[in-house]
């Protein structure tokens, strides 16, 4: 430390005074005193600048004498005074504790008085004091990866079904349950047209019951280029409350008549997805996917349960901000993914739900973080070079940028110590799995891991005769 600067950190210490209130738990209590000289001085101050830019009836600018500004604006001066001496002395204040605040101090204060010490307090959450148990054997469970045949056949019979051609029919044959059916309607009820109630082109799967009941009943037996009737009744549950319940009349002209041609499931069919010489072939690579799939699905659920074990034998306490911030982040992240995807006042209906629900999932991901935290520093985990290259790779590749460039992104908007922290927790986790006694267990023994608050569905977008 150079000369300069011990004098500098000398004359903030005279300057002001520090002391801890609180030496116990997660949020400290700080008391800081501004001796009455700078008090002074800061009145001084602010008088002098206001003097020479405040307009008086009476007075030349530059020339209103103090006493008249005291009149005019001294019920509002000892406020600003308040923040800014605030402001000029919380940084140092903190520093002076010796703390780490894990988030922006809080601060309780009264107006100051230009002939005493100004006082404030401040509330600095820290890091608790984490004993951890012992890290060795904790139990987890993970569900057993075996792959069902039946899934297999699903999931040959998907794909035969997504590509399945459609074949016009010929003009003789009559709409059946299965067929697609392309067609114009109007719709009336007593003898109106509704809004919505009309539509051209429109492409139905019969059976798949996207219209309302009765409708795409009525249109089986048509043939292409024939007019019909159909007479139905709205739900009394209808979204629409106008239409609920009501007796409509559609008139539709059907265009067209197409079925679906399902391939046969043998080698050919295969091959003509492309990738796969034998249907044996793509049954494999389909086993292969499904066992990635529960394999990825049994390292989440050791993971998750794990992290159980450990909070269920860690006591400590959580710092209340930092829930708040977590939380903030949550609301955030969800208006961020959603917006302009759902009418607003639903989104702030979720936005209030979350609020009210979603705090324990908050403090369970800082409980998380904290712990993780603790196990790296006491294991004395690093993060290399090599760690973080890999990392930028994997982040490159999932956002399909340069490495490059989103590392020289990542040092603009300081992502690096988010990053680094990132890491070390991953490998505080992998610590804590290589070392667990894990149980496996069938599929619905393990139970799912849920979210406090469910994200908002989107709503589709359904023709307005639509169920």
């Amino acid at each position: 430390m150079s000369p300069s600067a011990k004098k500098t950190a000398s004359e903030k210490t005279a300057e002001i005074q520090v002391e801890t209130q609180d030496t116990d738990g997660v949020v400290r209590s700080i008391g800081v005193t501004v001796p009455q000289s700078r008090v002074r001085r800061a009145f001084d101050r602010t008088y002098s600048q206001l003097a020479r830019t405040a307009t008086v009836r009476g007075f030349r600018k530059g020339k209103v004498p103090r006493s008249v500004l005291e009149k005019l604006y001294g019920a509002s001066i000892p406020e600003e005074i308040e923040r800014v001496l605030v402001q000029e002395t919380i940084e140092d204040a903190v520093e002076m504790s010796g703390l780490t605040p894990l988030v922006q101090p809080e601060v309780e204060a009264g107006p100051p008085q230009p002939d005493a010490d100004f006082e404030y307090t401040l509330r600095i959450e820290v890091k608790p004091a984490i004993e951890l148990p012992e890290l060795i054997g904790l139990p987890a469970k993970a569900p057993k990866i075996s792959v069902d045949p039946t899934d297999v056949d699903d999931e040959l019979e998907r794909l035969r079904q997504n590509n399945a051609p459609l074949i016009e029919e010929a003009e003789d044959v009559q709409v059946a349950d299965g067929h697609s059916v392309s067609f114009d309607y109007e719709g009336r009820v007593d003898g109106e047209l509704f809004d919505g109630g009309k539509a051209a082109n429109v492409d139905l799967e019969i059976g798949s019951g996207r219209m309302i009941p009765g409708f795409e009943d009525g249109l089986i037996g048509a043939r292409a280029g024939e007019d019909v009737t159909l007479k139905v009744t709205f739900p009394e549950d209808y979204a629409t409350e106008h239409l609920a319940g009501k007796d409509a009349e559609f008139s539709c002209t059907v265009h067209s008549i197409r079925r679906r041609e399902v391939p046969e499931l043998d080698d050919e069919f295969a091959k003509d997805l492309g990738e796969f010489d034998t249907l044996d072939a793509l049954r494999e690579k389909i086993t292969g996917d499904f066992t990635k799939r529960q394999e990825a699905e049994a390292k989440s659920a050791v993971q998750s349960s794990v992290m159980d074990s450990l909070l269920e034998r860690t006591d400590f306490e959580v710092p209340p901000g930092v829930v708040e911030r977590q939380l903030n982040s949550q609301i955030q992240s969800m208006q961020q993914q959603f917006q302009g995807q759902i009418p607003p006042e639903i989104l702030q209906q979720q936005m209030s739900r979350l609020r009210e629900e979603g705090r324990g999932t908050a403090e369970r991901r800082v409980r998380e973080s904290l712990v993780l935290e603790a196990i790296a520093l006491a294991k004395e985990f690093e993060v290399t070079t090599e760690d973080t290259d890999v990392r930028f790779a994997e982040m490159a590749e999932a956002q399909g940028t340069d490495v490059k460039q989103l590392k020289e992104m990542a040092e603009a908007q300081g992502w690096n110590e988010a990053i680094k922290s990132e890491l070390l927790d991953k490998k505080a986790l992998d610590f804590l799995v290589s070392q667990a006694t894990v149980e496996e267990l069938v599929a619905e023994e393990v139970a799912p891991e849920t979210s406090q608050v469910e994200e908002p569905e989107e709503e589709p977008e359904e023709e307005q005769v639509e169920e």
